[in-house]
């Protein structure tokens, strides 16, 4: 009989696996498109992260590019298209019943990141940090028998 305490305990189980899962599939995709493609536009791709469903029939890998943005959907058209390359490869590497679809998607956190970034970058420099001496930052002196 399953209880709703063992309910839980599966599904957390089912949700590190899917973690683990999707860590191994971030580093075999990138080491495909690396090695393996022939396509020199995948050379250039980054596998940023991965997610896999909790029955590990889908992998959503996320990916950047160095190239030049102009040319993003005309790599992620060759990816689509590499896709079941890709999925043949992870089989061959991976250990698992089922070989997950793989879907490639551009990861939009990039451009926010290098936003940020920026914006961290042109904030002027605080002027008054407070330095602490060292002697006030020690605990006063108790009289001695205490």
């Amino acid at each position: 009989m399953i209880t709703s305490t063992n309910l839980s305990v599966m599904s957390k189980s089912a949700y590190k696996r899917a973690e683990r899962v999707a860590d191994q599939l971030r580093i075999e995709v990138a080491d495909i498109l690396a090695k393996k493609s022939k396509d020199p536009r995948l050379q250039n791709v980054t596998v940023t992260h991965v997610e896999v469903t909790n029955d590990l029939r889908i992998a959503r890998v996320y990916v950047s590019f160095l190239e030049k943005k102009d040319d993003e959907p005309g790599i992620l058209k060759a990816l689509s298209s590499a896709s079941g390359f890709v999925r043949s490869e992870l089989g061959r590497r991976l250990e698992l019943r089922y070989t997950p679809e793989v879907k490639f998607w551009s990861d939009s956190s990039s451009p926010r990141t290098e936003r940020i970034l920026n914006i961290l970058d042109s904030l002027p420099p605080a002027s008054s940090l407070e330095v602490v001496d060292e002697d006030s930052s020690r605990a006063p002196n108790l009289p001695e028998g205490r």
